[in-house]
């Protein structure tokens, strides 16, 4: 696992080296912070909407994956890969414009296995889905 004790700026500095992926920098997602304790991330809602204009369920879980699995690599380290092994989502409402903000926590950082809950919220503060990720961390 990475020093826990370096500063949070060496954590962003490795996620923004190590990039999103092709998927995530289409639909314009970029880090707001990334320290060993949490992460954040943002994303526009225009280009990311089903036909009727509202965010397709899709997209939260795209930045929701993304940023459990990022902070996945953080913790397994040098020589290790956290690989998704599950996840699910509720929408529990619909961004329509401007941007949406996801808070990524670990709920679990364990040598095999770990788990993420990410928030996601519009604008206004109001939360639209919750993302939960299991990963399963291991050997290169």
């Amino acid at each position: 696992m990475p020093e826990t004790s370096a500063p949070a700026d060496a954590a962003l500095e490795w996620a923004i080296g190590r990039g999103f992926g092709a998927l995530a920098d289409k639909m314009g997602i970029e880090w707001v912070e990334f320290t060993p304790e949490r992460c954040i991330a943002r994303m526009p809602v225009e280009g990311n909407t089903q036909p009727v204009g509202l965010l397709h369920g899709g997209a939260y879980v795209v930045i929701g994956e993304t940023m459990g699995s990022m902070h996945a690599n953080y913790h397994a380290g040098p020589g290790r890969l956290a690989v998704g092994i599950d996840i699910n989502a509720t929408h529990t409402r619909s961004a329509t414009e401007g941007w949406v903000t996801a808070v990524c926590t670990p709920i679990h950082l364990g040598r095999s296995l770990t788990v993420h809950e990410i928030a996601i919220s519009d604008e206004q503060g109001r939360r639209c889905s919750t993302v939960r990720i299991t990963n399963m961390v291991k050997d290169r």
